[in-house]
């Protein structure tokens, strides 16, 4: 067994498993303490690296593709305060992270494990039910529905729809995306016949994250969902991918009510003079609440 205990966390390895643990140092991100534990499956595993500093260096896991939902949902983009598969070494333990690496690597090549993708989900991704309240709303996922209910901060557009319901059944795709520079975060559900193209921040679909503490928190409910949806490589789900024209017609999420129908065309109107919406955006919007009226 190898194992490395450090103020950023602990990692253990038994030859079949990792137990990748946060520590309880403050500089510990509230994302890695809110996912707790992880048990990754060496079969999980495309390879260890170690590199060292000055001051410090930096244990890290490569997951092989598909292999792990938090990933999946994330795209790569968990920078590296919230990364579970990074572990800061303080310099007097390099030698303990250099046996450690080592004890990882012959493993992988006494099992022969290989390095690319998988079409199943080798993690089980974080624990149902989850509910995070950041952003403009809070979203929360009980293992078969997903639930958003809008802060008094979310646009007109939201509110008045009021929460929203999602079957998993009807949920297509997630994706989470972290706030960068002056541009917002967001985490945002694809749903069958709704539109794809409105911006997070109007979207009935969609949480818009602003760059705060807790933003990173919704990556566990979207990780959560992806690791109850069809494994994007798994062969069923290559078979009931459709091309993108027969795809149902978008379905506004608004009101069948006359004068809520004749809101949102006017608030339409607002964005696509404002320039928020694109005149494609804005003509397949207008399109589809005329359809409803």
């Amino acid at each position: 067994m190898a194992e490395i205990i450090q103020k950023d966390g602990t990692w253990v390895f038994d030859g079949d498993t990792l137990r990748l643990t946060p520590g309880r140092d403050k500089n510990v991100s509230l994302l890695r303490r809110e996912l707790g534990e992880l048990s990754v499956p060496l079969p999980a595993l495309a390879g260890i690296s170690f590199e060292q500093g000055k001051k410090s260096g930096r244990l890290r896991l490569r997951l092989r593709d598909g292999a792990d939902p938090l990933l999946h949902a994330t795209g790569g983009r968990l920078t590296e305060p919230h990364d579970p598969y990074q572990l800061t070494v303080d310099a007097d333990r390099y030698g303990v992270a250099e046996y450690f690496t080592d004890e990882v690597r012959n493993a992988l090549l006494l099992d022969q494990v290989p390095s690319g993708p998988v079409d199943a989900y080798l993690l089980p991704g974080p624990s149902v039910p989850v509910s995070v309240s950041a952003g403009d709303g809070v979203a929360s996922f009980d293992g078969e529905r997903v639930r958003l209910e809008w802060k008094w901060q979310a646009e007109d557009a939201k509110s008045a729809a009021g929460p929203r319901t999602l079957p998993l059944t009807d949920i297509v795709a997630v994706e989470w995306q972290p706030t960068v520079g002056l541009e917002n975060g967001h985490l945002r559900f694809t749903v069958r016949g709704a539109p794809s193209k409105v911006p997070p921040k109007y979207d009935p679909n969609a949480v818009e994250l602003w760059g705060f503490k807790r933003d990173p928190l919704m990556a566990l409910v979207a990780a959560a969902v992806q690791a109850r949806l069809p494994h994007p490589s798994a062969p069923a789900a290559l078979e009931d991918a459709r091309p993108a024209e027969e795809a149902p017609a978008p379905v506004p999420a608004v009101e069948d009510d006359h004068d809520a129908l004749l809101r949102r065309l006017r608030e339409l109107g607002e964005l696509h003079r404002s320039g928020v919406l694109t005149d494609e955006e804005f003509t397949l919007a207008k399109q589809a609440v005329l359809k409803r009226m």
